[in-house]
């Protein structure tokens, strides 16, 4: 069963003749994607959904995509540019200066369990002189390359590092960014526009998920009362996550985004799904 979340537009996108790109963006735990203006870069359409279930393989997410194509013509149209975001904890950074192009399944089987049939692909960091390693769902990239043809696609860890980064531009001080998923989430802390750290987490407790934050601020030895820590992504004020983390970390707050198409829209935080918008 696929649940709708969020779908919104500002006008009738399928009839409206005009360049559009979309963006795309799925895991085990679900699908998003966006459509914008490719001329004046705005927001026209937003669209998430969460399986009641996730799914445990690519091959069952395929089924699942298959399904939501199907069912929404507004997917079946051309677009000037398609990015696809691959979003899973398969994948590990790499300093350029360390990278050598024919060791991809070395660097990943440092910290995951990879098989020789896997197809492992890799992203430049455009903010950053690092590679990151990983391995995309290829046959839902076959599939996607049936309906759309040549596309783009990401990690969504190198659209996290490269958004925050910017975001972060010309600001001195220690910031520790929390991007939240349903069953995973991802920490990266930023200081003076480099990267200091850059992990993902799977969790399923609160405990759990405090405890990661804690070790890691321990280990950069970041003082509780006193770094800035950012939410991004799937958490309000009144999870229990937010809630926990709030008795533990003084600084508590969301990232501030401006983005107009969702200013009246209470079912969706300018905070979330950070890396399927533009």
């Amino acid at each position: 069963m696929i649940k709708t979340i969020v779908q919104k537009t500002i006008n009738n996108i399928i009839k409206e003749n005009y360049r559009k790109e979309i963006s795309i963006q799925f895991s085990l735990d679900g699908f998003s994607f966006c459509i914008c203006n490719s001329e004046t870069k705005e927001l026209q359409h937003f669209t998430t959904h969460t399986f009641e279930n996730s799914v445990t393989t690519p091959e069952l997410l395929v089924s699942k995509i298959e399904e939501l194509f199907n069912q929404f013509k507004i997917l079946q149209q051309n677009f000037e540019t398609v990015t696809i975001i691959h979003q899973n904890n398969l994948s590990t950074l790499v300093p350029t200066a360390l990278f050598n192009e024919n060791e991809l399944q070395l660097y990943l089987d440092y910290n995951i369990k990879t098989l020789k049939n896997d197809f492992i692909a890799y992203d430049s960091l455009t903010q950053l002189d690092i590679k990151n390693v990983y391995i995309p769902y290829i046959n839902i990239n076959n599939y996607l390359f049936q309906q759309f043809g040549e596309f783009e696609y990401k990690h969504h860890s190198t659209v996290l590092i490269d958004k925050l980064i910017l975001h972060s531009k010309n600001n001195t001080e220690t910031q520790f960014f929390v991007n939240v998923a349903a069953t995973n989430f991802d920490i990266v802390v930023i200081k003076n526009s480099k990267l200091i750290f850059y992990n993902s987490f799977s969790f399923t407790t609160k405990e759990d998920f405090i405890y990661y934050i804690l070790f890691t601020a321990e280990q950069l030895q970041l003082n509780p009362e006193t770094f800035l820590l950012y939410f991004i992504g799937d958490i309000e004020k009144d999870s229990e996550i937010y809630q926990i983390t709030y008795q533990y970390i003084r600084n508590v707050d969301f990232i501030k985004l401006n983005i107009p198409f969702f200013n009246e829209e209470e079912s969706i935080s300018n905070h979330s799904h950070y890396t399927t918008l533009p």
